[in-house]
């Protein structure tokens, strides 16, 4: 592993900042030099200072500690919405693609199918509009988008492994289904789910900031990258460390992310062993 970063000089990139970005979101409280909430209106819109980095907003607030606090927000999103998408959509999909038939048609044609039909943001913001506003609610609208590419993926994957060797020996031998599919199927289709997976922290992180950007998403005065941009759109020739450091933030965040499952895709490939 270390000689493959030696190599790949983006893929390290990425996991140095996604390191950085897990310790800072769960360290944000401590790390964050002034109270995120704290207004301080004389010094509203200042610019960044040694007493202030990267500046305050229209409220005086410390735009540093709102963004690490923003951290804790983004990641939380993510790391929730790809677990909770991850289990549900290899659970549907991979027993859709295991047991066949009516099942299989229904689960894919009908719901799957159905579902990637719409854009996912579009459906998101209709889902939040009608529960409000809430980490809870943001949560469970982004798990309701994300399944179903978890469940592509996952029967894809299925249909391959089924048909192998070792899984038509498991079913001479006289195994269940249910043990099949998890002592041998599941650890063979888990490469792939790590790999959507990373490419998935990114999708809900940038979800979720374009949901609070439209003010749909974390309520306030909770600090949420998306909030940050959607207040600084106001000032953004008078005070642009305002947008610059919550852009920022948001575009290392994604790429990062990004980089590593490039990374993962490229370590993992059998092509590339040896």
């Amino acid at each position: 592993m270390t000689e493959f970063f030696r190599k790949n000089k983006l893929a390290l990139a990425g996991f140095v900042t996604v390191v950085v970005l897990t310790f800072a979101a769960l360290f944000a409280p401590w790390l964050a030099p002034y109270d995120p909430a704290a207004q301080t209106l004389p010094d509203r819109l200042e610019g960044p200072s040694w007493k202030h980095p990267f500046g305050n907003d229209e409220l005086g607030r410390d735009i540093l500690s709102r963004i690490l606090l923003g951290t804790r927000v983004s990641m939380r999103v993510g790391a929730t919405v790809v677990l909770l998408s991850g289990i549900a959509g290899v659970l549907i999909g991979g027993f859709a693609g295991y047991i066949g038939g009516k099942l299989d048609t229904f689960v894919t044609v009908l719901v799957i199918n159905s579902l990637m039909a719409f854009p996912g943001i579009l459906l998101a913001i209709a889902l939040v509009a009608f529960l409000g506003p809430g980490l809870d609610r943001l949560i469970f609208a982004l798990v309701a988008i994300s399944w179903v590419g978890y469940a592509r993926l996952a029967r894809g994957q299925v249909l391959k492994v089924k048909r192998l060797e070792f899984v038509e020996g498991a079913r001479a031998l006289g195994a269940s289904s249910p043990r099949i599919f998890v002592r041998h199927i599941l650890p063979n289709i888990v490469q792939p789910i790590l790999i959507q997976a990373s490419i998935g922290m990114a999708v809900a992180i940038l979800s979720e900031a374009s949901l609070s950007f439209l003010g749909l998403g974390i309520a306030p005065p909770t600090p949420s990258w998306g909030s940050m941009l959607n207040d600084a759109r106001n000032h953004l020739f008078d005070a642009p460390h305002m947008v610059i450091f919550p852009s920022v933030a948001l575009v290392m965040t994604v790429l990062s992310f990004n980089f590593l499952g490039d990374a993962l895709r490229d370590w993992l490939d059998p092509r590339n062993l040896g």
